[in-house]
């Protein structure tokens, strides 16, 4: 069961409306959301060796991106032996987050477009696809 976030999303969402650039961060803001859901979740249910455990086979800022990659997947390998139902932990949190910018759509276009005429000078150039699959 893999998960995509991206602007197919946003359309989901009912924020097809966005700017790229504003898509991009909404993008960026759900996967951070997300995942402090999700980590939050897990956490509480980890006992103190199972969190130290896990906390060791996160990457580090100071990590390269391939140590970073490389950690990453151990990290989601141990997730997947510790906490075989992790991905439906994903889906409700996913499906609960999805709700929540849902009901807040309206709102969140209208001050996209409040600031967009507050702006002065040229829209900033549409940005690549930001698609993010867990």
């Amino acid at each position: 069961m893999a998960f995509t976030l991206d602007y197919n999303t946003l359309d989901e969402l009912g924020l097809g409306q966005l700017p790229p650039e504003e898509k991009k961060a909404m993008l960026t803001h759900i996967l951070e959301t997300l995942e402090m859901r999700v980590g939050t979740n897990l956490a509480s249910r980890m006992s103190d060796e199972q969190l130290s455990d896990f906390e060791r086979l996160m990457p580090l800022e100071t990590d390269s991106a391939e140590i970073a990659k490389n950690k990453e997947k151990s990290a989601l390998s141990w997730l997947e032996t510790n906490f075989p139902n992790y991905k439906e932990v994903v889906k409700s949190e996913l499906d609960s987050l999805k709700q929540e910018i849902q009901a807040s759509s309206a709102q969140i276009l209208a001050a996209s477009q409040q600031a967009q005429s507050n702006q002065v000078g040229s829209p900033l150039p549409p940005q690549p696809d930001n698609t993010q699959q867990f």
